[in-house]
């Protein structure tokens, strides 16, 4: 199991993770969208010597995944559990991946920016790993200039990144404010507070299992602090209204809920065939009823890692099959089925 998918954080009922990402430039080459091979491959030297060939506390932390030399389908499963970004993957032959022995930390490179530093842990800590991070882009600054401008900031390639270039963001479960409709209206209000919402992979993909990824739109004028507060408060607002749209509908419609749920743990336990959108929908039917404590036939860090182990190249991956998506469906919906048929 990756370890952010555990369910053993802070408020991990509603918040799946929380995650940091520093945007980073180095001085005097061009960003990655206009660079040529030759700079990109001196970037990628620069940054490796930074982590692997300096007297830093990073040394021994880090490994390099070599992504260009893994295959389509290991690069795929790295974007489905969030290593990797899917714009990285689009360029990986010019690109890099160091990633921390713990899984915490992994550093892009040659992205849409030469160093994306992400921190990813399980549950609400934002602080946590913004400290993290904070710690490892402190480090490779130590060894590398970056692209910096005393009025504006950190340079980026996306004027929105330009400033502190940070995107905090928190992966929230909300199958109840969906149920009643309220995550329609709650688009429109976060982006007046500098918020954003976008699906599962970030930004140009859909919700999937009503699972919603909340992040700060910009980084420009605000400092690192004042982001992660105005998310944090948000956070705590959307987890106390989840859960009181929870105990809402148990209270008025106990059994039409109870019927919800266990009508998806018996479609998962028994289907043939089975698409990663029905799966992950009903998946986070039954992932409410584990956490209300409707549903004890199955354990939560069970479904956690279903609902990333159900995509389409980790489902390749788990089944041995090479393409197709008959085929993906026929062995998806045996992976759910041995999971919670397990006794």
């Amino acid at each position: 199991m990756v370890n952010w998918i555990k369910n053993d954080g802070p408020n991990s009922d509603v918040v799946i993770s929380s995650r940091i990402r520093l945007a980073r430039n180095i001085e005097g080459i061009p960003f990655p969208i206009i660079m040529d091979d030759k700079q990109a491959q001196q970037v990628v030297k620069i940054v490796k010597d930074a982590i692997f060939n300096s007297n830093t506390v990073l040394a021994g932390e880090f490994i390099d995944l070599e992504i260009d030399k893994l295959s389509d389908i290991d690069v795929q499963r790295l974007v489905e559990v969030h290593v990797v970004s899917p714009d990285l993957v689009k360029n990986r032959k010019r690109s890099a991946v160091l990633l921390r022995r713990d899984e915490t930390v992994s550093i892009m490179i040659n992205e849409e920016d030469h160093i994306r530093i992400q921190c990813l842990n399980t549950g609400f800590q934002l602080e946590n790993v913004w400290d993290l991070a904070d710690k490892v882009d402190d480090v490779i600054e130590e060894n590398v200039k970056y692209a910096f401008d005393e009025q504006l900031g950190y340079l980026t390639c996306c004027p929105t990144n330009v400033g502190t270039g940070i995107r905090a963001s928190v992966m929230l479960h909300l199958p109840a404010l969906t149920i009643t409709g309220y995550t329609k209206g709650m688009l429109q209000t976060i982006s007046k507070i500098g918020l954003t919402v976008r699906g599962l992979y970030g930004e140009g993909t859909e919700v999937a299992g009503n699972m919603f990824q909340l992040s700060n739109q910009l980084t420009l004028g605000q400092s690192e602090e004042e982001i992660i507060n105005n998310l944090t408060t948000v956070t705590h607002q959307l987890v106390d209204r989840e859960w009181a749209a929870r105990e809402n509908i148990a209270k008025h419609d106990r059994y039409g809920l109870e019927d919800k749920i266990y009508r998806s743990y018996g479609i998962l336990s028994n289907a043939r065939k089975i698409s990663s959108k029905e799966a992950m929908d009903l998946l986070s039917d039954v992932r409410m009823g584990v956490d209300m404590e409707i549903l004890k036939e199955v354990d939560i860090n069970t479904i956690n890692q279903l609902m990333f182990d159900i995509q389409p190249a980790s489902v390749q991956k788990l089944a041995g099959i090479t393409d197709g998506a008959e085929q993906r469906d026929v062995a998806r919906a045996e992976v759910i089925r041995q999971r919670l048929n397990k006794k």
